[in-house]
């Protein structure tokens, strides 16, 4: 069902984003219908930072689907030996941040790697004898349509995309419509290896630091990037590139905003109060 918002509420909501210390930002407000309202130029190309996870997660849930990889795929036997192709989706494999260095064993911390994301990429790229951006645009941009998204590099943070594309993403996250089996996203999207430490990048130590596969869970942390509404329930993602997206499915609501400044605290202070504000048009 669909969250009953007026378009032209939800769109001086999202005006608000004039207001931010930033170039160009942009943002769109979906629910399960499709785009209720944007603001900005949702057309313009973000270089997309950390928000490219979640579009590498769900490229490798495609490769899962299809049986070239599975989640229980050893993810480097001689560095990471025990860990698997789940562990690495979770941030939870010991790999080091952005060193291919074993720094515990699997399922011991929740340690937010880029490293973990190129070696994804270097597995899934190897099944499917693709190179995985290749793999990324066939088996995501194409089937939903995107026009201006691509990888450029490493599947943890080389992304680039556009406001109009990652709401076409929200929606097929909201509700899907054939790009993964429901239960797949929904196991995505679900808690892996409860009760993990470690740390949030731009927050500092959470205890736990629940994660999905690719996605952050929003859980009961505070504080956070998404707003004092959003349910427990949200998941998404943000880059140190100034770039946010989350879908609260509790809402049935989700919200992508692309600046062009890096993340810092005009960030942290803006984005939950744009998420609250548009949160709040269902009140």
């Amino acid at each position: 069902m669909s969250a009953a918002i007026d378009p032209t509420s939800a769109q001086q909501v999202l005006r608000r984003i004039d207001s931010w210390p930033v170039g160009s930002p942009a943002a769109a407000l979906v629910n399960t219908d499709g785009v209720i309202a944007t603001a900005g130029d949702v057309h313009r190309v973000f270089p997309l930072a950390s928000v490219t996870k979640p579009l590498s997660a769900l490229a490798t849930l495609v490769a899962v689907e299809e049986e070239a990889v599975s989640l229980d795929d050893p993810a480097e036997p001689q560095l990471l030996p025990g860990a698997t192709l789940r562990h690495l989706l979770a941030h939870a494999s010991g790999v080091a941040p952005e060193r291919p260095l074993r720094s515990y064993a699997p399922a011991e911390r929740r340690i937010y790697s880029n490293v973990g994301f190129d070696l994804i990429g270097e597995l899934v790229a190897a099944a499917t004898t693709m190179p995985f951006a290749a793999y990324l645009h066939e088996a995501v941009a194409v089937p939903l349509g995107l026009k201006d998204t691509e990888l450029t590099g490493s599947p943890a943070r080389d992304g680039r995309s556009t406001v109009a594309d990652l709401a076409v993403v929200l929606r097929e996250l909201l509700a899907p419509h054939g790009l993964l089996h429901p239960s797949t996203l929904a196991e995505a999207t679900s808690l892996q290896y409860p009760g993990l430490r470690g740390v949030l990048p731009g927050y500092g130590m959470r205890d736990p630091n629940d994660w999905g596969l690719g996605f952050e869970l929003r859980a009961e942390k505070s504080p956070h990037w998404t707003g004092t509404k959003n349910s427990p329930q949200t998941y998404g993602h943000f880059g140190q590139s100034g770039t946010m997206f989350w879908v609260d499915p509790q809402a049935g609501l989700a919200l992508v905003a692309l600046a062009d400044r890096p993340f810092g605290g005009w960030a942290a202070q803006a984005w939950p109060l744009l998420s609250d504000a548009v949160l709040g048009l269902l009140d």
